[in-house]
């Protein structure tokens, strides 16, 4: 037996529960094979206080809570009526098969969680910080940005930070389902939760423990069931106003017909009472809330970390998907293709100026630029630093003022600007107010992009992006998509407006999900009906607005989520119709006597077992 409950992977209570049920079981067999008399009855009783005890003791609980009609109330008023009546091997029956059902239930849920819950496991439970020359174990919590520390063979990162020395491979599959390892080196940015599989690391730290991802992902882990789908919410309210009204027809039909049709009191009584234990609405209370957190472990093993279950569900009504470009259906890591000067500029020095001003910028294009400056940037005096979100950079650099942006940053300077290359992103530059060149940077799709657009018209998604490139570039990668819609040119506070009007475009059943990676992105994921936030480069403002995230950062999981979602809302449903259907019929041929207290064992456990089956169909989704 023993082994048995190993290879179940119970918990504790689960085991002893299991072992308290089979002890019930055994009583009861042995009473049964007794003779009617006193200890055949002491021992039913037994068996009966084995199998129930949890339920009556919930059922006071809950009674002394306000809480008058919960199933465990249903199920111990109906047990002990049959009890009184003698029915001694059904009133057993009863609570063992719920106490089954009940045991079915926790672990069903236990499995469903399993997959978000095991991301409890990266949670890393030491950090070698360096002081002086030597390192000392200290609780992540207690490492500070810029500090060194040192990861060995074996452990987890305890914190986000960048490599300083070694190289390695991560093993990042709880992070981001991903499980092929990924290689890094120094300079590589790295997630807190990624296991290090072979060389020795030192890194600095970019994020204290509060802020890195691995905190992140326990928070969302430990609240995703607090914010609950409307599905679930109508279900908790049915329970509420159809557990008393059941009870009250119950004991209607215990009273009316003995009072005044001159029924017999015991036939009537044990009707209400296989009324009762039909009625208990387990089925729905339970699977409803199984599925969607199947639902949600489904997605985690996708690689995608959904903040509750209304989000899941609302990706059921969303008929438009808006991208923004880059780093999300791009690559984001932009290379200088072509730097253009005009006369009496060497292309050195538009290329170093510009350099001197991106170099305290994150923003991909500015790093891409820094990058391709061999010079050295120190000889480069920089004052009056100001960025304008959505136009670009302006600076004084070595006594010169520098304007580096776009058409918008150089608008007031009256040039005749170049034609701008289809093939990548124009860096327009001036110097004392006079044109000085441009530089072109380019960035290619991800490589599954493609089929993420692809993967979202299967589903009859209308897919737009938008973008703050200029139109050239923006039309150039929409049409190799294949997207049916671009907008380009766009501020951040005009990607808010350009959702807006799409979502104003719409029915009220029709939603809008908005996918982005950047800081300026947030305001956009808020106001998109579903944000989704590319997790592995998206910044911490893109993440916190989103409610969804995308670990790996590949576009393509996102239809599958979506397949993932319907797949949910379909076996919902399927529980809910079953499980109402089942019970309407058995609650008819229990009022008119043509179902006894086992069929009735039937319409609730066996009803609810099934629906809990149905939704654990869910987890193999993905």
């Amino acid at each position: 037996m023993k082994k048995t409950l190993e290879g179940l992977r119970l918990t504790t209570s689960q085991k002893k529960r299991v072992l308290v049920l089979t002890a019930s079981v055994t009583v009861g067999l042995i009473a049964f094979l007794l003779n009617p008399g006193m200890l055949q009855t002491a021992l039913y009783f037994v068996a009966y206080l084995l199998a129930g005890a949890p339920v009556l003791i919930n059922a006071l609980k809950h009674f002394s809570q306000g809480d008058f009609f919960d199933e465990n109330a249903l199920m111990s008023i109906a047990t002990i009526g049959a009890l009184i009546l003698g029915q001694y091997p059904e009133a057993i029956a009863v609570m063992l098969f719920f106490e089954i059902g009940e045991l079915i239930e926790d672990t069903a849920v236990d499995r469903s969680k399993r997959s978000i819950s095991e991301l409890v496991a990266i949670k890393p439970e030491f950090a070698n910080l360096k002081v002086g020359d030597s390192y000392q174990e200290v609780a992540p919590e207690k490492v500070n940005i810029g500090d060194t520390i040192l990861i060995k063979p074996g452990e987890k990162i305890p914190v986000d930070g960048t490599i300083l020395t070694g190289q390695s491979s991560l093993n990042t599959a709880a992070l981001t389902g991903e499980s092929l390892p990924r290689e890094v080196e120094p300079g590589t940015d790295v997630l807190s939760g990624s296991i290090n599989l072979d060389g020795t690391l030192t890194m600095t730290v970019t994020h204290a423990y509060n802020d890195s991802t691995v905190a992140k992902i326990l928070d969302l882990v430990q609240n995703s069931d607090s914010n609950k789908a409307d599905t679930e919410k109508f279900i908790t309210k049915f329970a509420h106003i159809y557990t008393p009204v059941v009870v009250l027809f119950a004991a209607l039909l215990a009273f009316v017909p003995p009072l005044f049709f001159g029924g017999v009191w015991a036939d009537w009584i044990q009707r209400a009472l296989v009324f009762l234990v039909i009625s208990c609405p387990c089925a729905l209370v339970l699977s409803v809330p199984l599925a969607f957190f199947a639902g949600l472990g489904a997605t985690s093993k996708n690689g995608v970390l959904i903040k509750g279950s209304n989000y899941l569900e609302a990706l059921n009504e969303v008929d438009t998907v808006v991208f923004d470009k880059t780093g999300t259906l791009t690559q984001g890591s932009f290379t200088v293709t072509k730097v253009t000067p005009v006369s009496g500029v060497t292309k050195d020095d538009l290329l170093g100026y510009t350099a001197a001003v991106e170099q305290n910028s994150t923003h991909p294009i500015a790093r891409s630029i820094v990058n391709s400056f061999d010079g050295d940037l120190s000889q480069y005096t920089i004052t009056n630093s100001v960025e304008t979100s959505g136009h670009g950079v302006q600076a004084d650099v070595n006594g010169h003022e520098v304007i580096v942006g776009n058409e918008k940053a150089l608008a007031d300077i009256t040039v005749d600007m170049p034609e701008l290359d289809s093939t990548g992103t124009t860096i327009l530059v001036a110097i004392d107010g006079q044109f000085s060149g441009s530089i072109i940077v380019a960035d290619e799709p991800k490589p599954d992009s493609q089929t993420a657009i692809n993967d979202l018209k299967q589903l009859d998604l209308e897919t737009v992006m938008l973008t703050g490139d200029n139109h050239a570039v923006g039309t150039t990668v929409a049409n190799k998509l294949g997207l049916n819609k671009v907008v380009t040119n766009l501020l951040p506070a005009d990607k808010v407006s350009e959702i807006k009007k799409i979502q104003a475009s719409q029915s009220d059943t029709q939603k809008v999900a908005f996918v982005g990676d950047g800081i300026n992105d947030a305001p956009v994921l808020v106001q998109a009906d579903v944000g989704i936030a590319m997790g592995a480069l998206g910044s911490d403002a893109a993440v916190e607005a989103a409610d969804m995230i995308i670990m790996d950062d590949k576009p393509s999981r996102i239809a599958s989520t979506i397949d993932i979602a319907k797949h949910t809302r379909r076996i919902v449903m399927q529980n809910i119709v079953f499980a109402l259907v089942i019970k309407a019929i058995f609650l008819a041929l229990g009022a008119f006597g043509l179902a006894n207290m086992w069929e009735a064992v039937f319409a609730d456990v066996g009803v609810t077992l099934l629906a809990i089956l149905n939704s654990m169909r869910i987890l193999r989704k993905h």
